[in-house]
C-alpha cells in the first residue's frame, strides 16, 4: 500500500510492515465483557489524553465503534458510547499524524451526508480520515431509530450505498442515482476529500455475502480470529472473493493487549477481568446475536480459543470478549505474537486494554521498540 498516493498523508497507507491502532475506546468497557472496577469507563479526557499518546508514538490508527445500545449483561459494556463521526473530527483536530476512522451504520445515514461528514474531517486532519462501513447486524439496535434491517439484502444495499458516497467523493458535475435501494436527484458534494479519490476503507464482514461485499467496497478487512491457525484458510479465503474483482485486501485482527513484566502476572490479571469477573450474560447477549448474522465464516465468535499463553499458571480465560485474539505476557511475547502475525500475512491488528490510558504507556515503552527491532515498524521520527 505504500505506493499510493494516500501514503503521504494517512498512515495506514504508510511505511509500517505491521500496522496496530486503538480499537473501541470510544465505548465504555472497550473491548472487556468483564465487572472489573478497573475497566475503562470512556471519560472524554482519558480518551483524548490516550489517542495523543497513541499518535505520537507512531500508531496508524484511532478505530471507534459505532453502538446505540449496550450489550445488557450485568456491566452493559457499550451502553456508554460517543459518536464516531463527532468523535473523529474532535480526535482530528487533537493529532497530528494517526488515522481517525468513522463507523458508519449505512441504514441510518444517507450516503450525501457520509460523504460532506468525511470530507471535513478529512480537511480537519489534512488527510487522514477513514471509514468502517457497517451493514448493519443487531437489529435492537436499530430499533431506537425505527429502522428494520433486511438481512437477506443489508450487503446489496450497502454496495449501493458505498457507490454512491465513493462517486459523491470523486467530485464532479450533479448527477442523478436511480437504484434499487436510492432514488436520488441531484448528488453533489464541495468540498471533496483531500484524499483522492477517497478516505480509505475498511469492513468486517464474515458472511460470504460479507466478504463479497469487502471485496468490492474495501481496502482492508477487519477480522475475528483467536488462534494463528486460523490465518492462512482466512487469507485464503479473502483472497478468493477479492480476485474476480481483480483486488487485494489488507486483512487486521482485533487484539487485546494485556501486558506485564512476567508471564504469571500477565496471566493472573488475565484471568482476574475475564475469567473471575467476566460479565457471561453480555457473552452470551453478543455470542446470540452476532451469531444469527456472522454466518459459518465467523469461528472465531462461537470457537473457544486454546488458551495457548496459560504457559505459567494454566488457568482458563473463557470470559475474554468473543473473536478477540489475546496478546498476553511480557512484552518480548507480545512482540513475538505481532511478528508471527505478520509472517502469517496479516497486515497488523487493532488492540485495546482494561484501562487504555494507564496500561498504554507501558506498551509503547516495552512492545514498540521490540517491534522496530524485529524489523515491523520503524522509530517514529522516520515516520513523520
Amino acid at each position: 500500500m505504500t505506493n499510493d498516493p494516500r501514503a503521504v498523508l494517512n498512515p495506514m497507507f504508510g511505511k509500517n510492515l505491521f500496522k496496530i491502532g486503538i480499537f473501541s475506546a470510544n465505548c465504555d468497557g472497550g473491548l472487556t465483557m468483564s465487572l472489573a472496577p478497573e475497566r475503562w469507563g470512556a471519560d472524554w479526557d482519558d480518551i483524548a489524553n490516550m489517542s495523543k499518546l497513541a499518535d505520537d508514538a507512531g500508531m496508524e490508527f484511532i478505530l471507534p465503534v459505532a453502538k446505540w445500545r449496550g450489550y445488557q449483561g450485568k456491566a452493559n459494556i457499550y451502553g456508554k458510547s460517543f459518536e464516531t463521526l463527532t468523535h473523529s473530527a474532535a480526535i482530528g483536530a487533537l493529532t497530528k499524524r494517526i488515522c481517525v476512522f468513522s463507523t458508519i451504520h449505512v441504514p441510518l445515514i444517507t450516503p450525501a451526508f457520509a460523504a460532506k461528514a468525511l470530507s471535513t474531517i478529512d480537511h480537519v486532519t489534512h488527510g487522514r480520515a477513514a471509514l468502517n462501513i457497517v451493514c448493519g447486524w443487531n437489529q435492537a439496535e436499530f430499533d431506537l431509530h425505527g429502522v428494520t434491517i433486511d438481512q437477506d439484502s443489508r450487503y446489496d444495499h450497502g454496495l449501493e450505498w458505498w457507490k454512491i458516497w465513493a462517486k459523491l467523493l470523486e467530485g464532479g458535475p450533479e448527477f442523478d442515482w436511480n437504484g434499487e435501494f436510492f432514488d436520488l436527484k441531484r448528488l453533489q458534494t464541495d468540498p471533496v476529500s483531500v484524499q483522492r479519490p477517497r478516505p480509505l476503507v475498511m469492513s468486517a464482514g464474515f458472511s460470504p455475502k460479507g466478504r463479497n461485499f469487502a471485496a468490492q467496497a474495501a481496502d482492508a478487512l477487519f477480522t475475528n480470529l483467536t488462534e494463528l491457525d486460523q490465518v492462512p484458510a482466512l487469507l485464503e479465503n479473502v483472497a478468493a472473493y477479492a480476485a474476480p474483482y481483480g483486488r487485494t485486501l489488507q486483512v487486521y485482527a482485533m487484539g487485546h493487549v494485556v501486558c506485564r513484566k512476567t508471564r504469571r502476572e500477565a496471566e493472573e490479571f488475565f484471568h482476574y477481568f475475564a475469567e473471575e469477573m467476566a460479565d457471561t450474560e453480555g457473552q452470551e447477549y453478543y455470542r446470540k446475536n452476532r451469531g444469527t448474522t456472522a454466518g459459518s465464516g465467523n469461528q472465531a465468535v462461537t470457537r473457544p480459543f486454546k488458551n495457548r499463553f496459560n504457559r505459567v499458571t494454566g488457568k482458563a480465560f473463557h470470559g475474554a470478549y468473543p473473536g478477540s485474539f489475546p496478546f498476553v505476557g511480557t512484552p518480548d511475547d507480545i512482540a513475538r505474537e505481532m511478528k508471527h502475525m505478520s509472517e502469517a500475512g496479516l497486515a497488523g491488528t487493532s488492540i485495546a486494554f482494561l484501562d487504555y490510558l494507564k496500561e498504554i504507556p507501558y506498551f509503547i515503552a516495552e512492545v514498540l521498540p521490540r517491534l522496530e527491532r524485529l524489523g515491523l515498524r520503524k522509530p517514529i521520527q522516520e515516520l513523520c
